[in-house]
């Protein structure tokens, strides 16, 4: 086994004992995936507590872009426990989370007077953008995307565009939320029949006067890895703008270099009016913010915003270090680099495995989805095969998409090659088993 750094002591219990504790102590309604339990981990390799090693393809869902334990986030977040761990910024604020707020202001896209507000969780900063929109419009309406995924709040779901196993069971939700098609032509879903549909929804169920805003996704995450196509991107800003409607870009998995770009709005000529971010922002810890133009985050009054771990300090320093990390290690172009490679090998197999339909993906956000041979029907039970055979190996995947019937790809993005080298090993091996099963 690798040196880790980590000091193995004796196992004290095995999966199978804590798979039965997990089951006796939490509720089903609480998804696992894996069978085994972390007992550490390090940049992109997990151990077990068996001590089995697995490479990492899933980074705790798009969360650890900079990997495990990165020493420089360690520093902070320590640097951090020595002086506080918590004032509620609200009641007594720091200064970290005001140069955070400072240094997201000027990274993301827009030359416009920024304020950024932090919170905990994707979908608290969801929720947040839109209060804010409302607040800033007057306006109540909100218009999402099929296939989006916007968190598992109240508010989140309703906005998400997939049912199973996200809204299953837990209406009635949020009034005033409507969905239209999102463009991909893969499923016969082109640029000009979303921006009908979408023309069809204000003739029919929605006065485009009462609706504060427009969410979005550039690359839609569970819903498939699509990329929101450039020509729509553009007319979206531009009804937006039009019809007095707020763009809000939701960044929670696109965001922080995963794309090969900070964000993956910067892919379009497009800026949006709000931005959401969560995951890889801090790292692995729960931080998230909406950014946005000063005038519009400024509408909410004071007390409006916040939560009593929104900011929390610990995550603050992390966040921190994790933009140091980026620049530093020039992870925008290292994700650029992996993703080439991965969809390279892809490519090579792919006249061989009649099941891939697509192989798709800015920089390193990069999936393959899987049709039934010769068909256009979705093919999960094949994707399932596929995630099987790769953790048998060693390889731990990610499913996506409406249908479950795509692979994607979220290692962290310091990833050595050597390690990358032998996951795209496993990866077609697994590719090749599934196929001649």
């Amino acid at each position: 086994m690798k040196n880790d750094g980590h000091n193995a002591t004796a196992m004290p219990v095995t999966n199978a004992q804590l798979h039965e504790r997990k089951n006796a102590a939490t509720p089903r309604g609480v998804g696992v995936m894996c069978d085994f339990y972390a007992s550490h981990a390090l940049n992109s390799e997990i151990w077990d507590v068996e001590n089995r090693r697995f490479i990492d393809f899933a980074a705790g869902i798009a969360v650890l872009n900079t990997g495990h334990r990165h020493p420089k986030l360690i520093a902070a977040i320590q640097e951090q426990l020595g002086k506080f761990t918590h004032t509620a910024y609200q009641i007594v604020p720091y200064e970290s989370y005001v140069t955070l707020a400072e240094r997201i202001n000027a990274i993301t896209p827009g030359t416009h007077a920024k304020k950024t507000a932090f919170f905990s969780t994707g979908a608290e900063a969801v929720e947040n953008a839109v209060k804010i929109a409302r607040a800033a419009t007057g306006r109540t309406a909100v218009i999402a995307f099929s296939g989006a995924f916007h968190g598992r709040t109240m508010m989140g779901m309703a906005l998400t565009g997939k049912v199973v196993p996200y809204k299953v069971g837990f209406g009635p939700f949020p009034s005033e939320i409507y969905h239209v098609p999102f463009p991909i032509e893969l499923h016969g879903v082109t640029t000009e029949d979303s921006l009908a549909a979408l023309q069809m929804l204000f003739k029919a169920d929605v006065d485009p006067k009462r609706v504060a805003a427009i969410i979005l996704e550039p690359v839609q995450g569970e819903g498939g890895f699509y990329a929101a196509p450039l020509d729509f991107m553009q007319a979206l800003r531009k009804l937006c703008d039009e019809l007095g409607i707020l763009l809000i870009v939701d960044e929670v998995q696109t965001g922080f270099a995963r794309t090969g770009k900070l964000f993956a709005i910067e892919h379009y000529d497009v800026v949006p009016d709000l931005m959401t971010m969560a995951k890889s922002l801090a790292g692995g810890m729960p931080l998230s913010a909406v950014c946005g133009r000063a005038d519009i985050m400024d509408a909410a009054a004071p007390g409006g915003l916040g939560g009593t771990y929104a900011g929390n300090p610990l995550a603050v320093a992390s966040a921190l270090a994790v933009l140091d990390v980026i620049e530093e290690e020039q992870l925008i172009a290292r994700a650029n680099v992996l993703g080439q490679k991965l969809k390279q090998r892809l490519e090579k197999i792919r006249a061989e495995i009649p099941q891939i339909a697509d192989i798709r993906g800015f920089g390193a956000m990069v999936a393959v989805e899987f049709m039934q041979a010769g068909t256009k029907m979705p093919d999960a039970d094949f994707t399932k095969r596929v995630q099987a055979e790769a953790l048998k190996n060693g390889l731990l995947l990610l499913s996506c998409g409406v249908y479950s019937n795509a692979i994607r790809f979220l290692y962290p993005l310091t990833i050595p090659d050597t390690v990358m080298d032998e996951a795209l090993d496993i990866l077609d091996a697994a590719l090749r088993s599934a196929a001649a099963a």
